[in-house]
Protein backbone atom coordinates (compact mmCIF):
# COMPACT_ATOMS: atom_id res chain seq x y z
CA UNK A 1 0.00 0.00 0.00
CA UNK A 2 1.38 3.87 -0.67
CA UNK A 3 2.86 5.28 2.02
CA UNK A 4 0.49 7.92 3.05
CA UNK A 5 -2.99 6.97 1.05
CA UNK A 6 -4.24 10.43 2.17
CA UNK A 7 -1.64 12.61 0.96
CA UNK A 8 -0.24 10.72 -2.08
CA UNK A 9 -0.36 12.06 -5.43
CA UNK A 10 -0.73 9.64 -8.78
CA UNK A 11 0.31 10.56 -12.38
CA UNK A 12 -1.12 8.73 -14.92
CA UNK A 13 0.70 8.91 -18.71
CA UNK A 14 -1.50 7.19 -21.22
CA UNK A 15 -0.07 6.22 -24.89
CA UNK A 16 -2.51 4.80 -27.21
CA UNK A 17 -1.43 1.88 -28.06
CA UNK A 18 2.17 1.05 -26.97
CA UNK A 19 3.42 -1.93 -27.34
CA UNK A 20 5.08 -3.84 -24.85
CA UNK A 21 7.57 -5.33 -27.63
CA UNK A 22 8.63 -1.96 -28.80
CA UNK A 23 8.50 0.09 -25.38
CA UNK A 24 10.09 -2.96 -22.71
CA UNK A 25 11.69 -4.12 -25.72
CA UNK A 26 13.32 -2.94 -28.94
CA UNK A 27 13.48 0.70 -28.27
CA UNK A 28 13.90 1.09 -24.52
CA UNK A 29 17.79 1.50 -24.98
CA UNK A 30 16.59 4.52 -26.56
CA UNK A 31 14.48 6.32 -24.07
CA UNK A 32 16.35 6.99 -21.25
CA UNK A 33 13.61 8.59 -18.75
CA UNK A 34 11.38 6.18 -19.45
CA UNK A 35 13.91 3.68 -18.39
CA UNK A 36 14.84 5.16 -15.41
CA UNK A 37 11.27 5.21 -14.25
CA UNK A 38 11.05 0.97 -15.13
CA UNK A 39 13.70 0.51 -12.68
CA UNK A 40 11.93 1.49 -9.77
CA UNK A 41 8.38 0.04 -11.12
CA UNK A 42 6.09 -2.81 -11.53
CA UNK A 43 5.93 -3.14 -14.86
CA UNK A 44 4.52 -6.24 -17.69
CA UNK A 45 2.21 -6.49 -20.63
CA UNK A 46 -1.08 -5.61 -20.12
CA UNK A 47 -4.04 -7.86 -21.49
CA UNK A 48 -6.98 -5.58 -22.81
CA UNK A 49 -10.18 -5.50 -23.26
CA UNK A 50 -11.99 -7.98 -26.25
CA UNK A 51 -12.46 -5.60 -28.23
CA UNK A 52 -9.03 -4.29 -28.18
CA UNK A 53 -9.53 -1.16 -29.30
CA UNK A 54 -9.56 3.15 -27.54
CA UNK A 55 -13.41 2.64 -26.93
CA UNK A 56 -14.16 0.81 -24.78
CA UNK A 57 -10.67 0.12 -23.67
CA UNK A 58 -9.56 3.10 -21.87
CA UNK A 59 -13.41 3.52 -20.37
CA UNK A 60 -12.59 0.18 -19.10
CA UNK A 61 -9.17 1.02 -17.82
CA UNK A 62 -10.40 3.69 -15.43
CA UNK A 63 -13.82 1.94 -14.22
CA UNK A 64 -13.10 -1.43 -13.95
CA UNK A 65 -16.03 -2.51 -15.94
CA UNK A 66 -16.10 -4.46 -18.82
CA UNK A 67 -17.56 -3.67 -22.22
CA UNK A 68 -20.57 -5.11 -21.46
CA UNK A 69 -21.01 -3.52 -18.71
CA UNK A 70 -20.27 -0.31 -19.80
CA UNK A 71 -22.86 -0.62 -22.98
CA UNK A 72 -19.92 0.35 -25.36
CA UNK A 73 -18.72 -2.52 -28.07
CA UNK A 74 -17.02 0.14 -30.37
CA UNK A 75 -16.54 3.70 -31.48
CA UNK A 76 -20.02 3.55 -33.09
CA UNK A 77 -23.01 1.37 -32.29
CA UNK A 78 -26.57 0.25 -34.01
CA UNK A 79 -29.47 1.41 -32.71
CA UNK A 80 -31.90 -1.50 -31.41
CA UNK A 81 -34.62 -2.55 -33.27
CA UNK A 82 -33.08 -1.21 -36.74
CA UNK A 83 -30.51 -2.58 -39.35
CA UNK A 84 -28.75 0.48 -40.28
CA UNK A 85 -29.04 3.08 -38.20
CA UNK A 86 -26.25 3.79 -35.52
CA UNK A 87 -24.97 6.05 -32.58
CA UNK A 88 -21.67 7.10 -31.71
CA UNK A 89 -20.05 6.78 -28.39
CA UNK A 90 -19.80 9.87 -25.94
CA UNK A 91 -19.07 10.48 -22.44
CA UNK A 92 -22.80 10.52 -21.91
CA UNK A 93 -23.08 6.91 -22.79
CA UNK A 94 -20.75 6.38 -19.74
CA UNK A 95 -22.98 5.72 -16.27
CA UNK A 96 -20.30 4.12 -14.05
CA UNK A 97 -18.35 5.73 -11.83
CA UNK A 98 -14.42 6.29 -12.74
CA UNK A 99 -11.27 6.55 -10.86
CA UNK A 100 -12.10 10.44 -10.41
CA UNK A 101 -15.27 9.99 -8.87
CA UNK A 102 -13.78 7.79 -6.18
CA UNK A 103 -11.46 10.11 -5.23
CA UNK A 104 -13.80 12.64 -5.35
CA UNK A 105 -15.92 11.37 -2.58
CA UNK A 106 -12.69 12.05 -0.43
CA UNK A 107 -11.85 15.28 -1.40
CA UNK A 108 -9.63 15.05 -3.84
CA UNK A 109 -9.02 16.47 -7.63
CA UNK A 110 -7.98 15.53 -10.99
CA UNK A 111 -6.62 17.11 -14.33
CA UNK A 112 -8.03 14.58 -16.97
CA UNK A 113 -7.03 14.64 -20.74
CA UNK A 114 -8.00 13.24 -23.57
CA UNK A 115 -9.21 10.28 -22.24
CA UNK A 116 -11.63 8.28 -24.78
CA UNK A 117 -14.42 9.38 -24.61
CA UNK A 118 -14.53 12.78 -22.66
CA UNK A 119 -16.56 14.39 -25.18
CA UNK A 120 -18.61 16.30 -24.04
CA UNK A 121 -16.63 17.63 -21.72
CA UNK A 122 -18.52 16.03 -18.14
CA UNK A 123 -18.16 17.82 -14.99
CA UNK A 124 -15.67 16.97 -12.98
CA UNK A 125 -13.80 18.13 -9.35
CA UNK A 126 -10.93 19.20 -10.66
CA UNK A 127 -10.19 20.35 -14.66
CA UNK A 128 -10.39 18.56 -17.97
CA UNK A 129 -10.21 18.59 -21.67
CA UNK A 130 -11.72 16.40 -23.94
CA UNK A 131 -10.57 13.49 -26.51
CA UNK A 132 -9.96 12.92 -30.11
CA UNK A 133 -13.80 12.87 -30.85
CA UNK A 134 -13.85 16.63 -29.84
CA UNK A 135 -15.32 17.55 -33.73
CA UNK A 136 -12.68 20.82 -33.29
CA UNK A 137 -11.50 23.40 -31.38
CA UNK A 138 -14.41 26.07 -31.68
CA UNK A 139 -16.54 23.02 -29.25
CA UNK A 140 -16.88 23.85 -25.60
CA UNK A 141 -13.97 21.36 -25.12
CA UNK A 142 -13.15 21.97 -21.25
CA UNK A 143 -14.39 21.70 -17.77
CA UNK A 144 -14.40 24.02 -16.40
CA UNK A 145 -15.54 26.13 -19.37
CA UNK A 146 -13.26 29.15 -18.74
CA UNK A 147 -10.46 26.45 -18.98
CA UNK A 148 -10.27 26.35 -22.96
CA UNK A 149 -8.80 30.45 -22.67
CA UNK A 150 -5.97 29.31 -20.59
CA UNK A 151 -5.26 26.64 -23.42
CA UNK A 152 -5.20 29.13 -26.08
CA UNK A 153 -3.58 31.82 -24.42
CA UNK A 154 -0.48 28.76 -23.86
CA UNK A 155 -0.63 27.24 -27.17
CA UNK A 156 -3.04 28.23 -29.62
CA UNK A 157 -5.39 26.65 -31.46
CA UNK A 158 -5.59 22.93 -29.34
CA UNK A 159 -5.49 20.00 -31.51
CA UNK A 160 -7.25 16.31 -30.65
CA UNK A 161 -6.17 14.41 -33.70
CA UNK A 162 -4.78 14.21 -37.06
CA UNK A 163 -6.23 12.62 -40.10
CA UNK A 164 -3.70 9.77 -40.33
CA UNK A 165 -5.36 7.85 -43.34
CA UNK A 166 -3.90 9.56 -46.39
CA UNK A 167 -0.88 9.42 -48.37
CA UNK A 168 0.41 12.71 -47.41
CA UNK A 169 2.85 11.28 -44.91
CA UNK A 170 5.01 14.75 -44.47
CA UNK A 171 1.95 16.31 -44.03
CA UNK A 172 1.17 13.98 -41.04
CA UNK A 173 4.20 13.58 -39.69
CA UNK A 174 3.92 17.44 -38.51
CA UNK A 175 0.47 17.23 -37.67
CA UNK A 176 1.48 14.34 -35.24
CA UNK A 177 4.58 16.27 -33.84
CA UNK A 178 2.89 19.88 -33.25
CA UNK A 179 0.13 18.02 -31.61
CA UNK A 180 2.07 16.04 -29.42
CA UNK A 181 3.74 18.72 -28.10
CA UNK A 182 1.44 21.29 -27.54
CA UNK A 183 -0.27 18.43 -25.74
CA UNK A 184 2.58 18.08 -23.40
CA UNK A 185 3.04 22.48 -23.33
CA UNK A 186 -0.77 22.26 -21.95
CA UNK A 187 0.00 18.93 -19.34
CA UNK A 188 2.70 21.08 -17.82
CA UNK A 189 1.37 23.82 -17.24
CA UNK A 190 -1.79 22.15 -15.71
CA UNK A 191 0.76 20.06 -13.53
CA UNK A 192 2.07 23.72 -12.55
CA UNK A 193 -0.92 25.58 -12.21
CA UNK A 194 -3.60 23.22 -10.49
CA UNK A 195 -3.88 21.95 -7.05
CA UNK A 196 -4.53 18.07 -8.45
CA UNK A 197 -4.67 14.54 -6.58
CA UNK A 198 -4.67 12.32 -9.81
CA UNK A 199 -3.47 13.75 -13.30
CA UNK A 200 -3.99 11.28 -15.77
CA UNK A 201 -3.60 11.77 -19.87
CA UNK A 202 -4.00 10.28 -23.12
CA UNK A 203 -2.07 10.70 -26.35
CA UNK A 204 -3.06 9.83 -28.91
CA UNK A 205 -0.68 10.38 -31.52
CA UNK A 206 1.00 6.63 -30.80
CA UNK A 207 -1.50 5.22 -32.20
CA UNK A 208 -1.83 7.26 -35.07
CA UNK A 209 1.89 7.10 -35.76
CA UNK A 210 1.68 3.28 -35.77
CA UNK A 211 -1.24 3.58 -37.75
CA UNK A 212 0.19 5.75 -40.94
CA UNK A 213 3.75 4.68 -40.76
CA UNK A 214 4.36 0.41 -39.37
CA UNK A 215 4.66 -0.80 -43.22
CA UNK A 216 7.44 1.77 -43.67
CA UNK A 217 9.32 0.69 -40.68
CA UNK A 218 8.04 -3.23 -40.21
CA UNK A 219 10.62 -4.97 -42.62
CA UNK A 220 8.65 -7.92 -42.16
CA UNK A 221 5.65 -6.22 -43.25
CA UNK A 222 3.71 -7.68 -46.80
CA UNK A 223 3.93 -3.78 -47.79
CA UNK A 224 7.30 -3.22 -46.71
CA UNK A 225 9.03 -0.86 -49.63
CA UNK A 226 12.20 -1.24 -48.85
CA UNK A 227 14.58 1.66 -47.71
CA UNK A 228 12.65 4.51 -47.24
CA UNK A 229 12.75 8.06 -46.00
CA UNK A 230 9.67 7.06 -43.27
CA UNK A 231 11.30 4.11 -41.78
CA UNK A 232 12.55 6.00 -38.49
CA UNK A 233 9.54 7.86 -38.24
CA UNK A 234 7.95 5.38 -35.52
CA UNK A 235 11.30 5.12 -33.59
CA UNK A 236 11.21 9.03 -33.45
CA UNK A 237 8.21 9.64 -32.25
CA UNK A 238 8.90 6.97 -29.00
CA UNK A 239 12.02 9.54 -28.66
CA UNK A 240 9.70 12.37 -28.52
CA UNK A 241 7.63 11.30 -26.13
CA UNK A 242 10.48 10.33 -24.04
CA UNK A 243 11.40 13.57 -24.06
CA UNK A 244 8.32 15.21 -23.43
CA UNK A 245 8.04 12.67 -20.40
CA UNK A 246 11.42 13.61 -19.24
CA UNK A 247 10.51 17.02 -19.18
CA UNK A 248 7.72 16.71 -17.58
CA UNK A 249 8.98 14.25 -14.81
CA UNK A 250 11.23 17.21 -13.62
CA UNK A 251 7.95 19.06 -12.29
CA UNK A 252 6.68 15.82 -10.46
CA UNK A 253 8.47 15.12 -6.60
CA UNK A 254 9.25 12.04 -7.58
CA UNK A 255 9.46 11.06 -3.70
CA UNK A 256 6.01 11.60 -2.99
CA UNK A 257 3.96 10.52 -6.65
CA UNK A 258 3.54 7.48 -7.99
CA UNK A 259 3.59 7.18 -11.80
CA UNK A 260 1.55 5.05 -14.13
CA UNK A 261 2.47 4.31 -17.76
CA UNK A 262 -0.35 2.39 -19.20
CA UNK A 263 -1.73 1.63 -23.33
CA UNK A 264 -5.03 0.29 -23.83
CA UNK A 265 -3.81 -1.97 -26.19
CA UNK A 266 -0.56 -2.99 -28.56
CA UNK A 267 0.19 -2.29 -32.20
CA UNK A 268 0.73 -5.31 -35.16
CA UNK A 269 1.56 -5.55 -38.51
CA UNK A 270 -1.83 -6.07 -40.53
CA UNK A 271 -1.64 -9.08 -42.92
CA UNK A 272 -4.66 -7.23 -44.73
CA UNK A 273 -8.56 -6.82 -44.60
CA UNK A 274 -11.13 -9.27 -44.94
CA UNK A 275 -14.88 -8.56 -46.86
CA UNK A 276 -16.35 -9.70 -44.21
CA UNK A 277 -20.03 -9.14 -46.03
CA UNK A 278 -19.01 -9.85 -49.08
CA UNK A 279 -18.43 -13.16 -47.27
CA UNK A 280 -21.41 -14.03 -45.57
CA UNK A 281 -22.95 -13.54 -49.46
CA UNK A 282 -20.81 -16.38 -50.99
CA UNK A 283 -22.31 -18.29 -47.98
CA UNK A 284 -25.92 -17.27 -48.48
CA UNK A 285 -26.29 -16.19 -45.33
CA UNK A 286 -26.89 -12.53 -46.64
CA UNK A 287 -29.10 -11.48 -49.52
CA UNK A 288 -29.05 -8.59 -51.72
CA UNK A 289 -31.29 -8.06 -54.64
CA UNK A 290 -28.12 -5.90 -56.83
CA UNK A 291 -25.95 -8.33 -56.86
CA UNK A 292 -24.52 -6.48 -59.96
CA UNK A 293 -22.72 -4.32 -57.70
CA UNK A 294 -20.21 -7.05 -56.52
CA UNK A 295 -18.63 -7.58 -60.10
CA UNK A 296 -17.49 -4.56 -60.89
CA UNK A 297 -14.96 -4.68 -58.61
CA UNK A 298 -15.78 -1.43 -57.51
CA UNK A 299 -16.21 -1.45 -53.73
CA UNK A 300 -18.73 0.13 -52.04
CA UNK A 301 -20.23 0.67 -48.92
CA UNK A 302 -23.07 -1.50 -47.07
CA UNK A 303 -25.19 1.07 -47.14
CA UNK A 304 -25.47 0.81 -51.25
CA UNK A 305 -26.67 -2.48 -50.99
CA UNK A 306 -29.80 -3.68 -51.41
CA UNK A 307 -30.89 -6.01 -48.65
CA UNK A 308 -33.27 -8.89 -48.80
CA UNK A 309 -34.12 -8.43 -44.87
CA UNK A 310 -36.65 -11.56 -45.10
CA UNK A 311 -34.51 -13.69 -46.69
CA UNK A 312 -30.90 -12.57 -44.70
CA UNK A 313 -29.66 -14.33 -41.96
CA UNK A 314 -26.25 -12.29 -40.76
CA UNK A 315 -24.94 -9.24 -41.50
CA UNK A 316 -21.53 -7.78 -40.55
CA UNK A 317 -19.78 -4.29 -39.95
CA UNK A 318 -16.19 -4.03 -40.25
CA UNK A 319 -13.09 -2.32 -38.41
CA UNK A 320 -10.33 -3.96 -36.73
CA UNK A 321 -12.66 -6.36 -35.34
CA UNK A 322 -15.70 -7.80 -36.86
CA UNK A 323 -19.18 -7.66 -35.40
CA UNK A 324 -21.32 -9.72 -36.84
CA UNK A 325 -25.54 -9.40 -36.11
CA UNK A 326 -28.10 -12.17 -36.65
CA UNK A 327 -31.24 -11.21 -38.29
CA UNK A 328 -33.96 -12.54 -35.15
CA UNK A 329 -37.77 -12.56 -35.51
CA UNK A 330 -39.15 -10.13 -32.78
CA UNK A 331 -36.08 -8.21 -32.22
CA UNK A 332 -35.20 -7.47 -36.11
CA UNK A 333 -37.96 -5.63 -38.13
CA UNK A 334 -37.47 -8.47 -40.40
CA UNK A 335 -35.95 -11.30 -38.66
CA UNK A 336 -36.29 -14.44 -39.87
CA UNK A 337 -34.21 -16.79 -37.11
CA UNK A 338 -36.51 -17.91 -34.45
CA UNK A 339 -35.69 -17.20 -31.34
CA UNK A 340 -35.62 -21.01 -30.24
CA UNK A 341 -33.14 -21.83 -33.12
CA UNK A 342 -30.86 -18.58 -32.22
CA UNK A 343 -28.34 -20.78 -30.17
CA UNK A 344 -27.93 -23.31 -33.26
CA UNK A 345 -27.67 -20.82 -35.94
CA UNK A 346 -25.55 -18.80 -33.98
CA UNK A 347 -23.00 -21.55 -33.36
CA UNK A 348 -23.39 -22.96 -36.79
CA UNK A 349 -22.34 -19.55 -38.37
CA UNK A 350 -19.68 -18.51 -35.40
CA UNK A 351 -18.36 -22.74 -36.71
CA UNK A 352 -18.14 -21.06 -40.32
CA UNK A 353 -16.02 -18.00 -39.36
CA UNK A 354 -13.54 -20.09 -37.84
CA UNK A 355 -13.05 -22.23 -40.50
CA UNK A 356 -12.12 -19.36 -42.91
CA UNK A 357 -8.56 -20.07 -44.49
CA UNK A 358 -6.00 -17.47 -45.42
CA UNK A 359 -5.77 -16.26 -49.06
CA UNK A 360 -3.35 -19.17 -49.45
CA UNK A 361 -5.32 -21.60 -47.93
CA UNK A 362 -3.58 -21.17 -44.57
CA UNK A 363 -5.04 -21.96 -41.36
CA UNK A 364 -6.18 -18.63 -39.56
CA UNK A 365 -6.27 -18.44 -35.67
CA UNK A 366 -9.86 -16.83 -35.80
CA UNK A 367 -11.73 -16.42 -32.51
CA UNK A 368 -15.70 -15.47 -32.06
CA UNK A 369 -16.81 -14.77 -28.65
CA UNK A 370 -20.10 -14.24 -27.32
CA UNK A 371 -20.98 -11.07 -25.13
CA UNK A 372 -22.90 -13.06 -22.73
CA UNK A 373 -20.16 -15.38 -22.07
CA UNK A 374 -17.01 -12.59 -21.48
CA UNK A 375 -18.91 -9.84 -20.10
CA UNK A 376 -20.77 -9.57 -16.50
CA UNK A 377 -23.54 -7.96 -18.06
CA UNK A 378 -24.59 -6.47 -21.42
CA UNK A 379 -25.96 -3.82 -21.69
CA UNK A 380 -27.43 -1.50 -24.80
CA UNK A 381 -26.73 -2.69 -28.86
CA UNK A 382 -24.48 -5.54 -28.62
CA UNK A 383 -23.27 -7.43 -31.58
CA UNK A 384 -24.34 -11.49 -31.61
CA UNK A 385 -20.97 -12.17 -32.00
CA UNK A 386 -17.43 -10.62 -32.25
CA UNK A 387 -14.85 -11.51 -34.25
CA UNK A 388 -10.89 -11.48 -34.43
CA UNK A 389 -10.26 -12.63 -37.74
CA UNK A 390 -6.32 -14.83 -37.30
CA UNK A 391 -6.23 -13.29 -33.97
CA UNK A 392 -6.69 -9.70 -35.16
CA UNK A 393 -4.11 -9.67 -37.60
CA UNK A 394 -6.71 -9.55 -40.23
CA UNK A 395 -8.91 -6.46 -40.49
CA UNK A 396 -12.89 -7.05 -40.77
CA UNK A 397 -13.54 -4.85 -44.55
CA UNK A 398 -16.80 -3.50 -44.16
CA UNK A 399 -17.13 -2.23 -47.56
CA UNK A 400 -17.66 -5.24 -50.57
CA UNK A 401 -17.41 -5.67 -54.71
CA UNK A 402 -13.83 -7.34 -54.90
CA UNK A 403 -12.72 -9.84 -57.18
CA UNK A 404 -12.19 -12.01 -53.83
CA UNK A 405 -12.89 -10.67 -49.75
CA UNK A 406 -8.75 -10.59 -49.47
CA UNK A 407 -7.97 -7.05 -49.65
CA UNK A 408 -3.70 -6.35 -49.37
CA UNK A 409 -5.22 -3.32 -47.87
CA UNK A 410 -7.03 -1.36 -45.45
CA UNK A 411 -10.55 -0.28 -47.43
CA UNK A 412 -10.88 2.69 -45.91
CA UNK A 413 -7.87 4.41 -46.48
CA UNK A 414 -4.13 3.76 -45.58
CA UNK A 415 -3.52 2.12 -42.55
CA UNK A 416 -1.02 -0.54 -42.26
CA UNK A 417 -1.34 -1.65 -38.61
CA UNK A 418 -3.81 -3.20 -36.61
CA UNK A 419 -4.25 -3.83 -32.86
CA UNK A 420 -2.75 -6.46 -30.37
CA UNK A 421 -4.23 -7.74 -27.23
CA UNK A 422 -1.36 -6.75 -25.20
CA UNK A 423 -1.08 -3.15 -23.97
CA UNK A 424 1.95 -2.12 -21.42
CA UNK A 425 1.47 -1.02 -17.92
CA UNK A 426 3.92 0.05 -15.00
CA UNK A 427 3.73 2.19 -12.05
CA UNK A 428 6.49 3.76 -10.69
CA UNK A 429 6.78 3.82 -6.61
CA UNK A 430 8.82 5.69 -4.82
CA UNK A 431 9.94 3.49 -2.22
CA UNK A 432 10.39 0.35 -5.20
CA UNK A 433 14.69 -0.56 -5.00
CA UNK A 434 14.17 -2.28 -7.96
CA UNK A 435 11.80 -3.47 -11.02
CA UNK A 436 9.52 -6.47 -10.44
CA UNK A 437 7.82 -8.08 -13.55
CA UNK A 438 3.74 -8.70 -13.34
CA UNK A 439 1.28 -9.90 -15.09
CA UNK A 440 -1.63 -7.74 -15.65
CA UNK A 441 -4.90 -7.02 -17.28
CA UNK A 442 -6.39 -4.15 -17.90
CA UNK A 443 -9.17 -4.54 -14.67
CA UNK A 444 -6.07 -4.41 -12.92
CA UNK A 445 -5.75 -0.75 -13.73
CA UNK A 446 -8.72 1.03 -10.71
CA UNK A 447 -8.07 -1.29 -8.25
CA UNK A 448 -5.02 -0.43 -7.88
CA UNK A 449 -4.64 3.40 -8.74
CA UNK A 450 -7.55 3.51 -6.14
CA UNK A 451 -5.87 0.93 -3.33
CA UNK A 452 -2.72 4.00 -4.01
CA UNK A 453 -5.93 6.31 -2.62
CA UNK A 454 -6.53 3.92 0.35
CA UNK A 455 -9.82 2.94 -1.58
CA UNK A 456 -11.40 -0.95 -1.85
CA UNK A 457 -13.72 -1.54 -4.32
CA UNK A 458 -15.55 -5.01 -5.92
CA UNK A 459 -14.43 -4.30 -9.29
CA UNK A 460 -13.25 -7.19 -11.67
CA UNK A 461 -9.47 -6.84 -11.42
CA UNK A 462 -7.41 -6.92 -8.99
CA UNK A 463 -4.93 -4.47 -6.59
CA UNK A 464 -1.34 -5.08 -7.74
CA UNK A 465 0.31 -3.12 -4.78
Amino acid sequence: MYMNAENNKVFVIGLDSASPELFFGRFLEDLPNIRRLLEKSIYGSMESTIPAITIPAWMTMVTGKDPGELGLYGFRHRKSGTYNETWIANSLMVKEKAIWHYIAEKGKKSVLIGIPPSYPPMKVKGWLVSCFITPDSNSKYTYPEELKSEIEKLVGEYIFDVVFRKDDRDRIKEELWEMTRKRFEVIRYLIQEKDWDYFHFVEIGLDRVHHAFWKFFDRNHHLYPGRNEYENVIPEYYKLLDREIGKTLKLLNLEETAISIVSDHGIKAMKGAFAINQWLIDEGLLKIKNGEVLKKNNPVSFEKLEVEWDKTVAWGWGGYYARIFLNVKGREPKGVIEASEYEEVREEISGLIRSIRGPNGEKWDTRVYYPEEIYRKTKGDKPDMLVYLDNLSWRAAGTLGYENPYLLENDTGPDDAVHSEYGVFSLYLPWMEEAKIVETTIYDFTPTILGLFGIKKDLNGKCLV
